[in-house]
């Protein structure tokens, strides 16, 4: 068993469940609403963890209440903390996410210190990098910084994953160091400039574009399940499990984490992205 290490965002959420998502203008009144340490990149760092997979998270905090709520959540959930940077001179990162009663959301974030995040942090956790495993990242924080860490882990021999949410413009250098590209409908729609991914054949359709570029190519299809194709072929359709939606908030991240956590333990992609899908199935039709 290898490690995983994340190197991405943290944010404070703040959770609004309400009868719908306001439209331009409008109030809605809302049902109740709670606070949850998030980011993509904390979020994936917790449900490595949470596998028994070694896991650290690389990050940066203000020097804030919301700050050391984060860092406390990760070292609770067992993840190694020790990487993660307190700055200042600017807030934590946060979001807010409005639920509507189907389960699905909108939210706004704000990037806030995740932004610092660059060379710096990579040159702080070398012990880290010198030990090779698996590398998480996501687009909410800088492409340089994403690059320097990839590079640190490919010099490494270890593998990089790259959940590429949200959607954006990637540099040729980061898309070069990239051996497996996470991405939901949304983001394959804009990332291949294909058409709409609203079935698995969509979604598979999506994947073999993507694997025209990296190794691996992973598109996740909501309830329509997940497709994956590898540079050399390869092709995997799996349905997604029939559960009760509760919230789909964080299913993408849940997958991606895990999906890590199979690789580090030696796991074939095939069998990773199976316990992927079923960790995913189980946190939508929980409460949150």
């Amino acid at each position: 068993m290898s490690q995983v290490i994340v190197f991405g965002s943290l944010h404070y959420d703040i959770i609004v469940h309400g009868p719908g998502r306001p439209r331009k203008g409008e109030t809605v009144t809302g049902e109740r609403w709670l606070p949850k340490c998030g980011g993509k990149g904390g979020n994936q760092a917790i449900s490595a963890a949470k596998t028994g997979v070694p896991t650290a998270m690389i990050g940066a905090v203000a020097n804030d209440d919301f700050g050391r709520v984060l860092v406390a959540n990760q070292a609770s959930a067992h993840v190694d903390s020790r990487f993660i940077r307190i700055i200042d001179g600017v807030g934590s990162g946060m979001s807010v996410a409005i639920f509507d009663q189907d389960g699905d959301y909108g939210a706004v974030i704000v990037s806030g210190s995740n932004l610092a995040l660059g060379q710096v942090d990579v040159e702080a956790a070398a012990e880290l990098f010198s030990k090779g495993g698996v590398l998480v990242l996501q687009n909410e924080i800088p492409d340089a910084a994403n690059v320097a860490a990839a590079q640190a882990m490919r010099s490494a021999g270890g593998r990089v994953i790259l959940n590429a949410a949200p959607a954006r413009d990637l540099s040729v250098a980061l898309m070069e160091l990239v051996d497996v590209i996470v991405v939901n409908q949304i983001e394959a729609e804009q990332l291949t400039q294909g058409p709409v991914v609203d079935t698995l054949d969509g979604a598979l359709h999506a994947a073999r574009r993507l694997a025209q570029t990296y190794p691996v190519a992973v598109v996740t299809a909501g309830g329509e399940g997940v497709a994956c194709v590898t540079a050399e072929g390869s092709e995997l359709a799996v349905p997604a499990l029939k559960v009760k939606l509760v919230s789909t908030h964080g299913a993408g991240d849940e997958f991606t984490g895990v999906l890590a956590a199979e690789l580090a333990k030696g796991r074939g992609i095939t069998v990773a992205i199976d316990a992927a899908n079923r960790a995913a199935a189980t946190l939508v039709s929980a409460s949150i």
